[in-house]
């Protein structure tokens, strides 16, 4: 005959994270509001997620309160009691219900926590009490540590949290510190000090972009970029200068649309550069040429070039990209032949 048998450690791990979803639900009601509410949960023999609506993030420093109020409930190692009762007298202790589901004409109520003047329980001392058919601890002692590895956004208006218990909880701590040390390593400073550091280094890291960007506008605008291919004609009448880069970013195309629009007063400039595996289009008009040439439509006939397609932005200014790390010097002649025909 076959028989059946429980895995006791597996059991006993999803005790533990389903009793400390009950604590952390009035946690969370308790830090954050009466509003807070179960909208879905998993308990799991190797971690714990809980759904519950909220209308933000939370902070730092409330998901630290939450974490703190459940660990203390788990250090106070208070019996967890259940009950049969009537949904009426559930009700009439505090039980809290899942919204939407339909109970009978007997409910089990799971009590846990002892927090004097709380108003719930037959002695109005239970932290947490709900209605519950799940597996928990006998004391919230057993679920030995509570933490919180992430808090996210799962729909409109439902926030997540994701949670770790007992000895899993403990190596995930232990790995955190291992990594910390880590760091601490390799940026020289002990672990108080590496928020500053860090942002000492991103500042840092800014100001270099900022000078990389500058000096590869300087480049670009004053030929001086071996990448460069930069072509100065008039065309219908206009001044057309078209530039071919490597390496530039579509992001940077613009600051350099501007700078080539100072010097030469009066045309239209165009610019084409691939970088990453794709290339990316800007057209700049001066402001007294756009009642006859919009940006606009200029970029919107080169992106077929380099596999994009349309592009926008303003009648002086505008952009476009494509997946096509080829096709600028075409782009650039696109550019030229719709000039030539207006």
């Amino acid at each position: 005959p076959s028989v059946l048998k429980v895995d006791s450690d597996r059991r006993q791990n999803i005790r533990m994270n389903h009793s400390a979803t009950h604590l952390l639900h009035e946690a969370l009601r308790s830090v954050l509001g009466s509003h807070v509410a179960q909208r879905g949960s998993l308990n799991d023999c190797d971690r714990l997620r809980f759904d519950f609506s909220h209308f933000g993030a939370l902070t730092l420093d409330e998901l630290a309160a939450v974490e703190r109020e459940v660990n203390g409930y788990i250090r106070e190692n208070s019996p967890v009691v259940t009950r049969i009762m009537t949904p009426d007298d559930a009700t009439k202790v505090g039980a809290l219900a899942l919204f939407g589901e339909k109970y009978g004409d007997e409910v089990r109520v799971v009590s846990m926590g002892c927090k004097e003047g709380s108003g719930k329980g037959p002695e109005g001392s239970s932290y947490s009490v709900e209605l519950c058919g799940g597996t928990h601890v006998a004391t919230t002692g057993e679920i030995g540590l509570f933490v919180t590895v992430s808090e996210s956004a799962s729909a409109a208006g439902i926030r997540r949290i994701e949670a770790l218990t007992g000895e899993t909880a403990f190596a995930y701590l232990a790995g955190q510190d291992q990594l910390l040390a880590e760091i601490s390593l390799l940026l020289k400073a002990p672990p108080p000090e590496l928020p500053g550091r860090i942002k000492s280094l991103l500042k840092e890291r800014r100001a270099l972009q900022s000078e990389v960007e500058r000096l590869r506008r300087a480049a670009a605008v004053g030929g001086g970029n071996a990448t460069a291919g930069t072509v100065d004609k008039r065309i219908n009448g206009v001044r057309f200068v078209a530039q071919s880069l490597s390496g530039v970013p579509g992001k940077e195309l613009p600051a350099l649309i501007d700078s080539h629009k100072e010097n030469i007063g009066t045309g239209i400039v165009a610019i084409a550069a691939s970088s990453g595996g794709k290339s990316a289009v800007a057209v700049g008009v001066t402001d007294d040429l756009v009642a006859r040439f919009s940006a606009v439509d200029i970029v919107r006939c080169m992106t077929p070039a380099i596999g994009g397609s349309g592009g926008g932005g303003r009648p002086d200014l505008a952009r476009g990209g494509g997946p096509a790390a080829e096709g600028c010097a075409d782009a650039l002649t696109a550019a030229a032949s719709y000039i030539e025909g207006v």
